[in-house]
């Protein structure tokens, strides 16, 4: 079934070697669109998760005109799925465009630690200029944005030390906004995960797809993976052997036939299930066990 009555082109559902277009915009979406733009004049800093596997596709470009004049922090988050080279290549890169950045797992706490002094940093000017005037201790209050499925409310949990904001593995668990105090330094704001309407890119639609950040259900996996494939055969080369002991000198339907076959996907009979290779597949790339993988690198060096 096509969720929310919108027709099959539009939330790619095809067959394989059909040519997918992906959209995903659920009407919550809007308004989380709308709730954001009424608050951020009350923000001081705009913390922005990023997949560190997609940096530039995980990013929604109305965050930047709604983050106007406003300090703003880019964690690159799920640090431990990416690349660790390309990792310190997107640091270097969102720097020197003068945002603060840290690399993290929100899951293991890992990288943590260096935020609270990095907020204190990012807001100086604020915190001086309410000295200034005599206010003193007011908390930073910091927006908490990010698309679906990158991470927001685990950040928020592993950085609060406790469950303030639902979490779930599929996208839009967060549906409305919430005040959460940190401590006595800082306020977040946490708020829906948002897309955009439209992909100009329908390359950015599909990395977004490949990390999950649209409800697989909507999609059609197996043209997903035999993606997923053409990427590591290029840029990663020997994961898929390593993993599955395939040759990966075969072409991209006949490597996802042998990862079916590595892991016993059969139909009734000696069909293979194609689609449950698939799905396996798309879980080994999003859970790390392929490897650490990163799916686009910074100027020039874009992963096609």
């Amino acid at each position: 079934m096509v969720p929310y009555g919108l027709c099959r082109e539009q939330y790619g559902i095809y067959g394989i070697g059909e040519k997918m277009n992906y959209q995903w915009y659920p009407g919550h979406m809007t308004k989380a669109k709308r709730m954001m733009e009424e608050n951020i004049k009350l923000i001081d800093l705009v913390i922005e998760l990023v997949d560190a596997r997609i940096p530039l596709s995980s990013r929604n470009p109305d965050i930047d005109r709604l983050g106007q004049n406003k300090a703003r922090l880019v964690l690159l988050n799920k640090a431990d799925l990416a690349d660790s080279r390309c990792n310190e290549e997107w640091k270097n890169f969102f720097k020197k465009k003068g945002y603060f950045v840290v690399a993290l797992n929100s899951r293991t706490r890992d990288g943590m630690k260096a935020i609270n002094p990095i907020v204190q940093d990012a807001c100086k000017e604020k915190i001086e200029r309410d000295r200034r005037r005599g206010i003193i201790n007011r908390p930073v209050r910091a927006m908490v944005v990010g698309i679906p499925n990158v991470g927001k409310s685990t950040f928020i949990n592993s950085f609060a030390g406790k469950a303030c904001a639902k979490t779930g593995n599929k996208p839009g668990v967060t549906k409305g906004k919430q005040w959460i105090r940190l401590n006595k330094n800082l306020e977040l704001l946490d708020t829906p995960g948002i897309l955009w309407p439209k992909f100009e890119d329908q390359q950015v639609g599909m990395k977004l797809a490949l990390i999950g950040s649209m409800n697989d259900e909507i999609l059609n996996i197996e043209e997903l993976s035999l993606n997923l494939i053409d990427i590591l055969k290029k840029h990663y080369a020997g994961f898929l052997e390593k993993r599955y002991g395939i040759d990966e000198e075969l072409e991209n339907i006949k490597l996802l036939e042998e990862i079916a076959k590595s892991r016993n996907c059969y139909r009734k009979g000696e069909e293979l299930d194609l689609s449950k290779a698939a799905a396996i597949l798309m879980d080994d790339f999003r859970s790390g066990r392929l490897g650490r993988i990163t799916l686009e690198r910074p100027e020039g060096n874009e992963v096609e």
